[in-house]
């Protein structure tokens, strides 16, 4: 007799999915071991998000696919029935309602406690949940609004809401990329939680773009592209540069570090010392005294060809900062901004929009990108005062042209300009919120996450194309809370801590070390 751990707790086989003329997924096969992390990795656009959802029930499989779960045959695409209760799935957008408490959230999934009169029995709501997260080690007020909560924290509440009813049996947990949107500091608590799941009994399917995440978690790893199977292996047997090579497809260089060179500039940690800085006279943008949410009174200067990190924790204040500089921040602001190549007056922050500095934004989905327009659409939307012809009518052919020129230059793989943006993967997603910034010709250009979500091959013509940039005098600022980004794109780093600029680092000085110790404080 076949010891229980011996046999796949999940297996899927010749599982395809075509839509209209799209080959999405062909002939794929998986499986799980009982108790192993399994990373899932492949380019953008390879099918890993089809395969998910197809077992999430959201898609159903062509005909001849067979799939089992702990031995027990299930119909791939199956939105009901008791195979649910061992196959759970955590999201990356994780489907929680952030002004709902951690009890009502897990309440909306699985359902709340009532008295035989049908109240509901809030006392024992929030023990449940309290349990719950408890186990996870991580303290959080369940009656709070998830979104006064920090982003680990809601990982924590969207993975007990799927694993919510488990109680210890066989199963598989998948997680689609749950470190989008995490800083380092929270990453490795992440992963202690995830291999307590797996120590209590159940299997991890992993889906990331992150190389070092699959090497740090996973046991075996299984890379798919172009809708196939290419290979599965222990992670133990490989190294960064062949496993990028089996989801590229080719031979890849797995590390990318800036061209450095001498840049002068300036950059202040107070509103008083930003106010008396004096800016290089090379400077392509100066920012002074900017208050903003978290921001208290920041400054700094971008010179010609410089590419400029702006870093820290989740609410240090960072991620405010390109939004203030761009004129989007939806919130009060204040200070002053100026364009020295354009204008020698400066600019009120609140009216920052009219410097006509370009932004791409971190939410690629819900601001960078409408979903119902093309691709040539979304790429020529702020440029149509440019291209109208007389009587204000659009000038067809001008805009066609502009916007096949563009997909040429940054390398967006597409059916065509027709083609709706929402067939496009993440990665040629960005690179079309990019080409619509690029083709406004700014002398600046202002990044948020440019490389969350996307795959190594994309994310490394993604540096390549923002180092061309800066190659041509373009000052370039990158927002992002991923050090990868920092260390592939910067040639000098600000750290902002509890709204102010604490720390500035700048050429070989910008270390992986270097950058978490002063976003930590931990200097």
């Amino acid at each position: 007799m076949t010891d229980e751990n011996d046999r796949p707790v999940l297996r899927v086989s010749g599982l395809s999915k075509r839509f209209g003329g799209t080959q999405a997924l062909k002939d794929v096969d998986l499986d799980l071991a009982h108790g192993e992390i399994h990373a899932l990795i492949g380019p953008n656009g390879s099918g890993k998000s089809t395969l998910i959802k197809i077992l999430a029930g959201y898609h159903h499989a062509e005909p001849g696919a067979v799939a089992e779960l702990d031995g027990e045959p299930f119909e791939l695409g199956q939105v009901t029935g008791s195979r649910h209760d061992r196959l759970r799935f955590v999201h990356q957008e994780l489907g929680l309602v952030g002004e709902l408490s951690a009890t009502d959230n897990l309440a909306l999934s699985r359902g709340f406690a009532r008295t035989a009169l049908g109240n509901i029995r809030w006392s024992e709501m929030e023990r449940r949940t309290t349990a719950l997260v408890e186990r996870f080690g991580l303290g959080i007020d369940v009656r709070r609004p998830l979104s006064t909560a920090t982003p680990v924290q809601r990982a924590v509440v969207a993975i007990a809401a799927a694993l919510q009813g488990w109680e210890g049996r066989r199963g598989v947990l998948v997680l689609d990329e749950p470190t989008a949107v995490l800083p380092p500091g929270e990453v490795a608590r992440l992963f202690d939680i995830v291999r307590e799941i797996r120590d209590a009994g159940a299997s991890v399917l992993y889906v990331s773009h992150r190389m070092d995440e699959i090497f740090a978690l996973a046991d075996r790893v299984t890379v798919i592209r172009g809708g196939r199977r290419i290979a599965t292996r222990r992670v133990a047997e490989l190294t960064p540069r062949s496993l990028a090579e089996l989801m590229a497809g080719e031979e890849v260089e797995t590390t990318y570090r800036p061209r450095l060179r001498s840049v002068s500039v300036s950059a202040s940690a107070s509103a008083s010392a930003s106010a008396s800085a004096s800016a290089s006279a090379d400077a392509v943008l100066e920012v002074r005294d900017l208050w903003a949410g978290p921001l208290r009174g920041i400054g700094f200067s971008l010179a010609r060809g410089e590419r400029l990190g702006i870093t820290g924790l989740v609410g240090s204040g960072h991620e405010v900062v390109p939004y203030a500089v761009c004129g989007a921040y939806t919130g009060p602001v204040r200070g002053r901004v100026r364009l020295p190549e354009r204008s020698a007056r400066w600019v009120d922050a609140k009216d920052a929009g009219g410097t006509g500095i370009p932004l791409v934004p971190a939410d690629r989905a819900g601001e960078g990108v409408i979903g119902d327009f093309s691709v040539g659409e979304n790429l020529t939307l702020p440029l149509l005062d440019r291209l109208r012809a007389r009587a204000g009518r659009l000038h067809r052919s001008r805009e066609s042209s502009l916007a096949e020129e563009w997909i040429r230059r940054v390398g967006v793989r597409t059916a065509g300009r027709g083609a709706r943006i929402t067939t496009l993967s993440g990665g040629n997603q960005q690179k079309v919120v990019m080409a619509r910034c690029l083709a406004q010709q700014p002398p600046v250009l202002v990044l948020c996450e440019p490389t969350a979500g996307v795959d190594i091959a994309t994310r490394l013509q993604l540096y390549d194309l923002i180092e061309r940039q800066a190659d041509d005098g373009m000052g370039v600022i990158v927002s992002s809370s991923d050090t990868e980004d920092l260390l592939a794109l910067c040639t000098r780093v600000l750290v902002v801590r509890d709204g102010r600029i604490v720390r500035e680092i700048s050429g070989r000085d910008i270390t992986e070390p270097a950058l978490v110790h002063a976003m930590e404080g931990t200097e």
